[in-house]
């Protein structure tokens, strides 16, 4: 029996599994010099994955789906394939924010589709370079995988689903941005500013410590504990501006062994889109 894998990776245990033959290493990090960085500089054996185009299908009107719609799984599963990744594979996916750029989106994305051994670096690009993982430089390539994917396994929130819970007290919509974002204070992405009414802020960054790892499972678990009071896992909706590092949460629940809530894939960027209310926090 496949031993149980932890959905967070140590970058010691990463070192340690270096060389195994069923080990795929990816670089998701998400930033206008991402693609440029990883090819100056990158941990040896990793590919890189893009967030546009790999992990998402962008339409033209985010007010369809949101920035970072989710692909077909069908066309997910086509993109495993040309990474090299089959069921059998061990993935490890980094990025450089600690897991809040695309890794955890590709955690998730993995995970929806019933595979299981994925995992997330904790501490990311640089965290593993500290530990002493080797770098490398240009273009990593696998051999064509073979996958299969038909359905999202994990739960998934629609733009009526959360118009509804955001009028529903057994509901609760977490809000992971920044709060100044949640707040209405500024928005950098997104053409409106505030938050989804009744949602409750819980920045992404308060499920790392100061070191930038994910805090341990059972501080996360009291936590979370705290803040969901009797709201069962079926009534808890997570999103962000566009359904990425709304993931770094749900890794965040699952690494504390809570039930990994719904995802509103198209999160506050749909919402502000489609004339929904919005709700500020200025007075």
């Amino acid at each position: 029996m496949r031993e149980k894998i932890r959905p967070i990776i140590k970058p010691d245990e990463l070192l340690s599994l270096r060389g195994a033959a069923d080990l795929l290493i990816f670089d998701a990090s998400n930033n206008p010099n991402a693609r440029a960085n990883f090819d100056a500089s990158h941990l040896a054996g990793a590919q890189f994955v893009d967030i546009n185009s790999q992990l998402a299908d962008i339409k033209a009107n985010p007010a369809d789906g949101g920035r970072h719609p989710l692909p077909t799984p069908e066309a997910f599963a086509a993109t495993l394939a040309e990474l090299g990744i089959t069921p059998a594979s061990r993935v490890v996916v980094y990025d450089d924010k600690s897991g809040a750029n695309a890794a955890a989106r590709m955690w998730w994305m993995l995970r929806a589709v019933g595979h299981e051994r994925v995992q997330v670096l904790d501490g990311g690009l640089e965290a593993a370079v500290r530990a002493g993982f080797p770098v490398a430089v240009g273009i990593e390539t696998y051999e064509r995988g073979q996958y299969d994917a038909s359905e999202w396994n994990l739960p998934i929130a629609d733009l009526a689903e959360v118009d509804a819970a955001s009028a529903d007290s057994k509901s609760l919509i977490i809000d992971v941005r920044e709060t100044p974002r949640y707040n209405g204070e500024t928005e950098p992405f997104d053409k409106v500013a505030g938050h989804i009414p009744n949602a409750v802020n819980i920045p992404f960054a308060e499920n790392l410590d100061s070191d930038g790892f994910f805090l341990p499972p059972d501080v996360l678990r009291a936590k979370y504990a705290a803040r969901l009071g009797a709201h069962v896992a079926g009534k808890v909706i997570v999103h962000c501006g566009s359904g990425v590092t709304a993931c770094h949460t749900l890794l965040a629940f699952d690494h504390a062994g809570i039930e990994v809530p719904k995802l509103y894939v198209g999160s506050w960027s749909e919402w502000s889109s489609n004339d929904r209310p919005i709700a500020t926090e200025i007075d």
